[in-house]
């Protein structure tokens, strides 16, 4: 998968997950914003032409490779954490609920990841031209 794809996925994430926000559905805005996190790890992964078929494994590998070495900062890892948890609860469990402020948490948190990673592929598009 190119990153160019990954990137597309991400921006149409992240755009909607703050428009399932203004029409609260906040359940579709924690899944997106989940997504937007899980393709921006897959953008950077893509970069050095890896990927793997399990989301499991793409967050074990972007931890490993890149907060565990200090490229990102270790608060990345608490928002992959959140995302995913909440992501996970909001779609499998029948009678999860989540407040207005929780789901701006997560649209903050990966608008924070999201930022982070674009910072980061563009300092490795530019060395690579």
């Amino acid at each position: 998968m190119t990153y160019h794809f990954i990137a597309l996925k991400r921006q149409n994430n992240v755009y909607l997950h703050q428009n399932s926000f203004d029409t609260n559905d906040y359940l579709g805005s924690a899944n997106r914003s989940y997504y937007a996190i899980f393709h921006s790890m897959r953008a950077v992964l893509a970069l050095e032409k890896t990927d793997f078929s399990k989301h499991s494994a793409v967050i074990s590998y972007f931890r490993k490779e890149y907060i565990k070495t200090g490229i990102f900062d270790k608060t990345l890892s608490r928002i992959i954490s959140e995302a995913f948890d909440v992501r996970t609860d909001s779609d499998y469990n029948d009678f999860y609920i989540l407040s207005k402020e929780e789901i701006y948490q997560q649209i903050e948190n990966a608008e924070e990841f999201y930022n982070e990673i674009e910072k980061y592929i563009h300092l490795q598009l530019d060395v690579k031209d």
